[in-house]
């Protein structure tokens, strides 16, 4: 039995040689043109740099725990990465996050100027679901796959989520406050990667309920230990710099509970996340280790 570095690797070095495919400009079929070549550069920049491809990976595993075929859904989690990469670029931007630094590398804006970032986020966004309609998959499979993208993506998900980080750092917020902002902002895709998994394996309802329910728990936990690990956190190893929040303001579940509450509500989220698997069986390891190794990570 593979052990879960050999897998995570192999699903690592399968969708980052996807991603390269697909940018590739002969991919495109003669579309392209000076404005193209500008703007595919930035995208390539972003795409490209590192990262730990969590989101990918969960909708690939998710596929393979519902008896699905993982190569099926590489289309799915590029678009899903897509999408993410192009939240990233845009909270890097000063009227954002205002972060010079990704993955330990200058952020996009930075490189490209912002109106370069802006425009590369832009582009990702429709670059997304041109690249699910494109796959081949059933038409069934696509639609689903685009609706849920859409409603975690949109003004139902993400972006309603980054609008109220930012309104939450002019009053005061509770935990419930952050919890309901984390749950758009970051939970919303990560469920996402779990329900387009299980769509792409043609999962049946009480599977993909399952998956759902561990999702959401995995990706509050996520949040949890971002917050944690911005207080505690090894620069070298995080690749930005710590204690932005702090410096903002911004109320964290660290400010709001401590740090070995933090924590603790972080275990117990993970715990949740694990005990939703039981449908799974055996299957389930690699989900379940991963809801560890996200739990204890450093970066």
């Amino acid at each position: 039995m593979m052990n879960f570095d050999d897998l995570y690797n192999q699903y690592l070095t399968q969708f980052n040689d996807y991603v390269i495919k697909s940018i590739d400009c002969s991919a495109f079929n003669g579309r392209e043109s000076e404005g193209f070549y500008k703007i595919m550069e930035s995208i390539t920049y972003s795409l490209t740099n590192g990262g730990k491809r969590i989101r990918p990976i969960l909708l690939l595993e998710a596929c393979r725990v519902c008896s699905g075929d993982p190569n099926d859904a590489l289309p799915l989690a590029l678009a899903v990465e897509m999408i993410h990469t192009y939240s990233l670029i845009h909270d890097d931007l000063p009227c954002m996050d205002n972060d010079d630094l990704r993955r330990g590398k200058p952020s996009n804006h930075i490189v490209y100027g912002f109106d370069g970032a802006l425009l590369a986020g832009d582009a990702l966004q429709p670059l997304a679901f041109e690249t699910v309609v494109k796959s081949d998959l059933k038409s069934e499979i696509k639609l689903r796959a685009l609706e849920i993208l859409a409603d975690a993506a949109g003004p139902c998900g993400m972006v309603a989520g980054q609008v109220m980080d930012l309104d939450n750092e002019e009053k005061y917020v509770g935990v419930d406050d952050i919890k309901k902002t984390d749950f758009l902002k970051t939970g919303k895709m990560i469920i996402a990667s779990g329900l387009i998994g299980a769509a792409c394996a043609r999962a049946d309802k009480i599977k993909t309920e399952a998956l759902e329910v561990y999702c959401r728990n995995i990706g509050l936990a996520f949040q949890v230990v971002d917050d944690i690990l911005d207080v505690t956190g090894d620069e070298s190893k995080l690749g930005k710099p710590t204690g932005s929040d702090f410096e903002k303001g911004k109320a964290t579940y660290v400010s709001l509970l401590g740090i070995d509450e933090a924590r603790k509500f972080a275990k117990s989220l993970t715990f949740d996340a694990v005990k939703s698997l039981a449908i799974f069986g055996d299957e389930a390891w690699f989900l379940e280790e991963l809801a560890s190794k996200l739990l204890y990570r450093e970066s």
